[in-house]
């Protein structure tokens, strides 16, 4: 039987001393350095948009083993995202949305973590403007899925679940790179093969987690062709 020893992934803001160093301004939800010190895993464990469980105080990642412990991330347990994937026409030439990250400079969805009382409804339309500057909210969404996100900060004891949102315009509109984003743009997206082989073109990447995110979206319709 071979050991499990997973790596502790926890950056500096978020050890005691960084934490402490950036209250109340800080980044982290949970101040706790442990999550056996979280006393609402109950609370937490009825609102999450993916069952998991808490075995002597310390939360399971529902998919599993990860190779890592600590967090990289707001909360311990359940980090909860919207990712709204805009798209324009219905037929092969269609287009997506998408930004470049500021953190690896990767292409991706303009999404982000839901804030604190904050709904997911209200988090898709505030990531999409503060992100792309395109307001969107006389768009009616369509809900695509609520799922795990496969994020390399994603560890044992914490992890990205995303409410991931299709908002269907009739025709581009202007973009403008906002926050946590190096750029945004209009892509071809009668597919994700396209898609990835678009940006591979331009010689950047497609952000690894959201491809599965960006396969929700359901195939152009040939028929709706000109």
């Amino acid at each position: 039987m071979t050991d499990y020893t997973p790596a502790d992934i926890t950056p500096a803001e978020l050890q005691p001393a960084g934490i402490a160093a950036s209250i109340p301004e800080g980044w982290a939800i949970d101040q706790a350095t442990d999550p056996a010190q979280i006393t609402d895993w109950d609370d937490r464990q009825a609102v999450a948009l993916i069952p998991f469980e808490v075995i002597g105080g310390y939360p399971r990642n529902p998919a599993g083993r990860t190779g890592k412990i600590g967090r990289n991330l707001r909360k311990w347990g359940e980090n909860q995202a919207a990712d709204p994937i805009v798209v324009t026409g219905t037929a092969p030439g269609r287009r997506v949305l998408l930004i470049c990250r500021d953190d690896c400079g990767h292409w991706a969805i303009p999404g982000g973590m839901v804030d604190p009382g904050e709904t997911a409804p209200a988090a898709l339309i505030r990531e999409l403007r503060e992100e792309t500057g395109v307001d969107l909210h006389d768009v009616e969404p369509v809900v695509l899925t609520r799922t795990y996100v496969d994020d390399p900060r994603n560890t044992d004891w914490a992890w990205i679940t995303s409410t991931v949102a299709l908002f269907q315009v009739p025709t581009p509109v202007d973009v403008a790179a906002g926050s946590d984003a190096l750029d945004a743009r209009w892509w071809p997206f009668d597919g994700i093969d396209q898609l990835r082989a678009a940006i591979h073109e331009a010689d950047d990447q497609l952000y690894a987690p959201h491809e599965a995110l960006l396969m929700q979206v359901p195939a152009p319709d040939p028929l709706s062709a000109p």
